[in-house]
């Protein structure tokens, strides 16, 4: 009979923090959790030599780069990434609320180059009084439908996109679900939804407690008259039901 052995734990991970703004290269440098598909400090290299100025910022932090670039310039940048160095596939995109007085929304684009296996995290930065971007279908057909859940949510305008509709909310909704000044639990009377019984009408609040009043109670059937409590149980096959 073989022996027990005791199980042995995995070795844990070393945890490093490295603080947004530290000055600190080295540290970064020496993250052990750092990917060879995301420390692409070369291609960050190639388009600040081709494009410039319209590289506004880049930044590494946990082995990832992020470049921020001029929002007039993006289609040529994604176009000289994707045909000239690889970067063949638009993983995802999407908009973030900064909530700040200036340059309010942010736009990233997740590029990835399949045969070199690597990633690059593009940024644009739009105002709250202009809320217009360049759209990138030309470059990359699979923003399409991603491009139309950012203007779903935060109401940025895809310019040249071949069909900006909402994606998840009504054509006629007036508000967008992830700019942060929308409440969490939503605006009562802006999206109706279906009657919860059969006799009323449609629901205005979709979380009335959490606004003061008092829910509508659930549709609940009433017991046939022709069947009795034991009938109805082994109709539900419950204890009792009668197996042929």
């Amino acid at each position: 009979m073989a022996s027990k052995q005791q199980p042995t734990h995995p070795k844990t991970l070393p945890f490093l923090f490295t603080p947004v703004d530290s000055s600190d290269e080295s540290a970064e440098r020496t993250n052990p959790h750092i990917k060879s598909s995301t420390d692409v400090p070369d291609v960050v290299s190639s388009l600040k030599e081709r494009f410039g100025e319209a590289v506004l910022d880049s930044r590494v932090y946990a082995g990832e780069h992020t470049v921020l670039v001029a929002r007039d310039h993006l289609v040529d940048i994604c176009r000289y990434l994707k045909e000239e160095l690889g970067f063949n596939f638009l993983s995802d995109l999407g908009g973030i609320d900064r909530f700040t007085d200036e340059d309010r929304y942010e736009i990233f684009y997740n590029l990835v180059s399949i045969e070199k296996e690597q990633r690059l995290r593009l940024k644009i930065r739009i105002g709250e009084s202009d809320l217009e971007a360049p759209t990138l279908t030309d470059v990359f057909h699979g923003a399409d439908w991603n491009e139309r859940e950012c203007y779903d949510m935060f109401g940025i305008r895809f310019v040249g996109h071949p069909d900006l509709r909402r994606m998840y909310m009504p054509e006629d909704f007036e508000y967008y679900p992830l700019r942060k000044e929308f409440p969490l639990l939503g605006i009562p009377g802006s999206l109706p939804l279906p009657p919860q019984t059969p006799e009323a009408g449609l629901t205005m609040d979709p979380f009335p407690a959490a606004h003061g009043s008092k829910p509508v109670k659930s549709y609940d059937e009433e017991l046939s008259k022709d069947l009795s409590p034991e009938r109805s149980e082994n109709r539900s096959g419950g204890p009792g039901t009668d197996v042929a």
